[in-house]
């Protein structure tokens, strides 16, 4: 194990979010607030120690996966736990683990909260809430890939931090390529911001509010979420959800003029059919209840582009919807995004494998000397990625199991229990019942709390940097 390099690269992480978090520094100079302080404390020991862990010398610069993952597991635990600093050091939520809790919720673009009354944190560190979601959305290590150079074996980090069953690399080089990656979301996420504007939204609302459609978060600054801001914010959000739950690669092919490649996104075709399909049945599902059929669309609508790409917003309390809807939002919670997109979930092209691998396991039935490759996208799909989407399925079922018999000692109903672990394990945010969209996590116990920590930083990392950290065989030395 390469120690001196996975210090080193816990140094550049806690560099690069102490100076991140200079801009909600500026915020709260701005609207003249005591966090100010806090932050500060946590800017300065953040650049401190980042910077001693810099000096630690180191043997080789290369990585093999193994480091990779492990780099990958310790950054995301330790931004969450540095995140978190800020929130208990103003006292502003007097918890350590709820803290945690929040930081780690945000970072992983969950979105799930511990706040029963959002309105009352000061405006820096909402700030710094919301911008956790961009700053995980696209993933804080592809960004250090972006901007730092780096001599380590980049592509096993961006394996590791990246979603989806396969990564793949757009231009010959990692840097390149995470690059373009992170100017395509700050391209999008401007647009999204003066689009806000434009038809209304208050500056800093439109700024948190965006930061949460980029990650594909939902931490919101008002109580009631989007509800309360006007219909044509409501439906750019909508968009702007779906948008940024779109593979990036589309994003790049768009730019660079490749659009024979475009015909072959095999994975956004089915996530644009699966979202059209679910907002009809929902809409179906709650018309009759609507005020009106308009409200009915704009809600089913949002509600299924808000659960499916995880980000959790919401315009309405869907808990009180019939149980068709609500079971269609739950489906869609394990469905997720795209993968190379900022959503959670399984994503679509996981669902499109699995369904592949099933059509071949029945054709081999009728015809069991018939030999036919799993395709998709246009590629033959290697055995190596088809048995890593498996073993992905039976570690995503394990600790969905596991998690929800741990949580259940707190003693809430079944319902309740269910989708929080759906919820932080998927990154969406809210669920149904007691954490509904006009709920909250905050009556569960610290220990219920840390299992979904650690479920929202596997399920962001798709679990296998998190089971990886805590394998006894990764410390084993050889």
């Amino acid at each position: 194990m390469n120690y001196g390099k996975i210090a080193h690269s816990l140094g550049v992480l806690l560099q690069v979010e102490g100076m991140l978090m200079s801009l909600p520094l500026l915020v709260s100079f701005l609207y003249r607030e005591a966090c100010w302080l806090p932050l500060l404390i946590v800017i300065i020991a953040a650049l401190v120690i980042g910077t001693l862990l810099r000096q630690i010398k180191t043997k080789r610069e290369k990585i093999h996966a193994k480091e990779g993952f492990v780099i990958t597991a310790l950054s995301w635990v330790l931004l969450s736990l540095v995140g978190a600093l800020p929130f208990w050091f103003s006292g502003e939520i007097p918890s350590f683990i709820d803290s945690f809790f929040e930081s780690a919720s945000g970072f992983t673009t969950t979105g799930a909260s511990i706040l029963t009354d959002v309105e009352a944190m000061s405006h820096g560190l909402l700030f710094w809430r919301s911008l956790t979601h961009w700053i995980g959305g696209m993933g804080v290590l592809v960004f250090i890939l972006a901007v730092l150079p780096s001599s380590a074996d980049e592509m096993y980090l961006m394996k590791a931090e990246s979603p989806g069953p396969s990564v793949e690399k757009m231009l010959p080089k990692v840097r390149q390529t995470a690059f373009v990656l992170y100017a395509i979301y700050l391209g999008m996420t401007i647009l999204n911001i003066l689009l806000l504007m434009i038809f209304g939204m208050p500056v800093f609302d439109a700024f948190c509010i965006s930061f949460g459609d980029a990650g594909t978060g939902g931490f919101g600054v008002r109580n009631d979420s989007i509800a309360g801001y006007p219909v044509s914010c409501q439906i750019i959000i909508t968009i702007f959800m779906f948008l940024f739950g779109i593979n990036f690669k589309l994003y790049y092919l768009i730019i660079f003029n490749k659009f024979r490649e475009i015909l072959k996104c095999e994975e956004v075709l089915w996530y644009a059919i699966i979202y059209g399909g679910c907002v009809v049945l929902v809409f179906l599902g709650i018309m009759k209840d609507a005020e009106s059929l308009g409200i009915a669309l704009k809600d089913s609508a949002f509600q299924v582009s808000s659960i499916m790409t995880t980000t959790g917003y919401s315009t309405t309390d869907f808990n009180l919807w019939s149980s068709m809807p609500k079971t269609i939002l739950v489906m869609v919670m394990f469905v997720g995004a795209c993968a190379g997109s900022t959503g959670g979930g399984m994503k679509v092209s996981r669902i499109l494998l699995w369904s592949k691998q099933l059509k071949s396991g029945l054709s081999r039935f009728l015809h069991p000397r018939s030999v036919k490759k799993i395709r998709l996208e246009g590629k033959t799909v290697e055995e190596e990625v088809l048995r890593n989407t498996n073993v992905y399925m039976m570690a995503y079922f394990i600790i969905f199991a596991v998690s929800f018999l741990l949580i259940s000692l707190d003693g809430f109903d079944l319902e309740t229990n269910f989708t929080a672990i759906a919820a932080t394990q998927n990154n969406i945010g809210p669920g149904l019942g007691m954490v509904g969209p006009t709920g909250g996590f905050s009556a569960f116990g610290g220990f219920s709390k840390v299992v979904m920590i650690f479920d929202m930083i596997a399920g962001r990392l798709e679990l296998f940097p998190m089971l990886i950290l805590f394998a006894p065989s990764t410390w084993r030395r050889k």
